[in-house]
């Protein structure tokens, strides 16, 4: 699936750094990438509180149209931190040393207000995680599920980092204009 023009961003010019890469490894391909964050069922956040500190914890994400789109409750430390700092971190892949494959996102959270946008986002939400993440669109441009309202950001990503594990290793680097 190639990026969707309207995120901003188009096809990655893609790098290896031959510096963290096996001997005459060849860059991981976007499309590979992708696949992981489409499949992915559980990522990290990191965004930055008040203070400088860094606020780390896990959610679930959907990739769709280019970006990584996430929820999060209006008061909860992640809506809180974004609405000074939207800069963020989101990773996603294995805890293994020896295999696997692991991404890391790095951009810009925006809210995802748009009604049309919003309903189709909570239908691949529940499609992709079930029914316990059914969500209803509020009027206010927020999604309302069994927790409360829940607000919705999407990063297009600015650079993404690819690490391949295992018999050959790679650190692929995607960069978006």
């Amino acid at each position: 699936m190639e990026h969707d023009a309207r995120t901003g961003t188009g096809t990655p010019r893609t790098s290896i750094d031959p510096r963290y890469s096996s001997p005459g490894a060849e860059p991981t391909p976007w499309a590979a990438a992708e696949r992981l964050l489409t499949g992915a069922e559980l990522f990290w956040v990191s965004t930055v509180r008040p203070d400088g500190r860094p606020h780390v914890t896990p959610l679930l994400a959907l990739w769709r149209d280019g970006a990584l789109h996430f929820t999060s409750g209006e008061r909860e430390r992640k809506s809180l931190n974004l609405a000074g700092n939207p800069e963020v971190v989101l990773t996603t892949g294995t805890n293994a040393w020896a295999a696997g494959f692991d991404v890391v996102v790095e951009g810009r959270a925006a809210r995802v207000t748009d009604a049309d946008r919003l309903h189709a986002l909570a239908k691949a939400w529940e499609e992709k995680y079930g029914p316990a993440w059914h969500f209803e669109v509020r009027a206010d441009g927020a999604f309302q599920g069994q927790e409360g309202p829940s607000l919705v950001y999407a990063v297009a990503p600015r650079t993404v980092f690819g690490f391949g594990k295992g018999e050959e290793f790679t650190q692929t680097r995607w960069r978006f204009e």
